[in-house]
């Protein structure tokens, strides 16, 4: 779709830095929105950062029926790689499904670090679904996050068919964790009421990185990045990524 399709305030972004690129990534029924806040911080440091637009988000429900997983997984792949043109280091960031697709991203090419946001491995509340083919399309709640103040753009319902794309990446994702070796850094709501804060802790105690630690988000609910502890996310991201940039250099 082109870009006159895209719900104002959804449409992806690149925010030209230094050789420090960042990719981000938002969550399923999210759009680059949600990640704004932490975009325009890293911007701020001086990072390169490109923000991108999952197929089938911020635009219609019927794109996102249409797509699938391997479109997302293409989208962040892409993604990488356009970043990759110039800049000499690239980390990702991903949130709920987003989380996911950094993982798998992580596991397939040479990132410098990984960091998540509330890592999607299970939506309890999506199972049901998994083997039904209706209705059509399923009501969505208002998004989980504590701060009453803050507006995500979500759609009212998601399609079943997107439902099931989901699932089989989270499924993928599980399966890639052992191959992730990159630095990582994953924070966690221990009052998500999403996506259980159990799956950090699979994460951590899966993948094969050397150099990984978590961070308990405790003033934030599943939408971290636009909650209560999202100027905390950005101080210990902007910690991890220079403290993993002086690595490099010294090596």
């Amino acid at each position: 779709m082109n870009k006159s399709t895209v719900i104002p305030g959804a449409e992806s972004y690149f925010l030209k830095g230094n050789s420090t690129g960042i990719l981000i990534c938002h969550g399923f029924n999210g759009t680059p929105q949600s990640m704004e806040f932490i975009g325009q911080k890293f911007a701020e440091h001086g990072f390169t950062v490109y923000s991108i637009r999952l197929k089938g988000h911020g635009t219609t429900v019927e794109e996102m029926e249409s797509s699938r997983y391997q479109d997302w997984i293409r989208d962040v792949e892409d993604g990488y790689h356009l970043l990759k043109q110039t800049c000499s280091k690239v980390f990702v960031i991903g949130q709920s499904m987003g989380g996911a697709l950094a993982l798998t991203l992580a596991g397939k090419v040479e990132c410098d670090g990984v960091l998540t946001i509330n890592a999607a491995l299970n939506v309890p509340e999506y199972e049901q679904y998994r083997h039904r083919t209706t209705p059509r399309f399923i009501p969505e709640g208002k998004p989980d996050i504590k701060d009453p103040q803050a507006v995500e753009i979500t759609y009212t319902q998601v399609p079943i068919h997107a439902i099931h794309q989901l699932l089989s990446l989270m499924d993928i994702a599980r399966d890639s964790l052992q191959k992730v070796k990159c630095p990582i850094l994953l924070f966690h709501s221990p009052d998500d009421h999403v996506v259980p804060h159990e799956c950090s802790f699979e994460i951590y105690d899966s993948v094969s990185s050397k150099g990984k630690s978590m961070m308990s988000l405790n003033n934030s609910y599943h939408v971290a990045s636009l909650d209560y502890d999202r100027d905390a996310i950005i101080e210990a991201a902007i910690e991890f990524i220079n403290g993993r940039s002086k690595d490099i250099l010294a090596s």
